[in-house]
């Protein structure tokens, strides 16, 4: 019978890489150029666009690594393509497509769905501002398409835990995305990680522990055996 720290365990991979991929995916680049966005505008207004329409700062305060700058290029350079809010649809649903593609067949997704669902509505939404916003947005009647979905919800969750948690330990945004991976971090509009980076580890891994102590917390609405249950039936998700 799975603990709420081994369900963490177990299932970090699925919440965390799932939604990943089919923002990385180039068919999610292809619509947002369909659609006028310019590089990655639409994922900035995409993902941040459950927000609403709010001021940049609002939406990296949500992302957290993102150097703000950037973060307000991108959001106010997709706002010509589209309302941000309708952005977050359109996001959604390029993920809503791929889950249908990539999601493994012969799963119990209505089981998984249930559990994913009671996660999802018990989690506390402080300190996860875009984990509050995705779980309002309205949610597919498919059921891959739901369990991408709520997925991906559960992703922004540990997004702003964990976002939380690095700051209390003591690390800026900019030097925690330099230390966890120095080739994201441009991506998320940071220089080269300065020489002494490697000075921040210990406070890094203290935030990890934290990070995967408040997910596991947000597991104890389910019992050893929906654990177990929703353990087995994300790996089959992912094949």
């Amino acid at each position: 019978m799975a603990s709420t720290i081994e369900t963490e365990q177990a299932t970090r991979t699925v919440v965390q890489q799932l939604p990943a991929a089919f923002m990385l995916a180039m068919d999610t680049y292809s619509r947002g150029g369909e659609l006028g966005f310019m590089g990655m505008d639409f994922y900035t207004c995409g993902r941040g666009g459950a927000l609403g329409e709010v001021d940049a700062d609002v939406v990296a305060a949500g992302f957290v690594f993102f150097n703000p700058a950037l973060v307000r290029e991108q959001w106010e350079r997709g706002a010509a393509a589209m309302d941000r809010r309708a952005a977050a649809q359109v996001f959604i649903e390029v993920g809503h497509a791929w889950a249908a593609e990539h999601l493994a067949d012969g799963v119990d997704y209505d089981r998984l769905n249930d559990l994913l669902g009671r996660v999802v509505a018990g989690a506390d939404p402080g300190a996860a501002p875009l984990f509050a916003a995705w779980r309002a947005m309205p949610e597919p009647s498919d059921a891959k398409a739901l369990t991408l979905h709520r997925l991906n919800v559960l992703r922004e969750l540990r997004g702003g835990l964990h976002g939380a948690c690095v700051v209390a330990a003591g690390l800026v945004p900019a030097r925690a995305a330099q230390l966890n991976d120095p080739m994201m971090a441009g991506i998320f509009g940071w220089p080269e990680p300065p020489a002494d980076i490697e000075d921040d580890r210990a406070a890094w891994d203290a935030a990890e522990e934290a990070t995967r102590a408040a997910v596991a917390a947000t597991f104890a609405v389910l019992d050893d055996a929906e654990r177990d249950e929703l353990i087995a039936l994300s790996r089959a998700a992912r094949g």
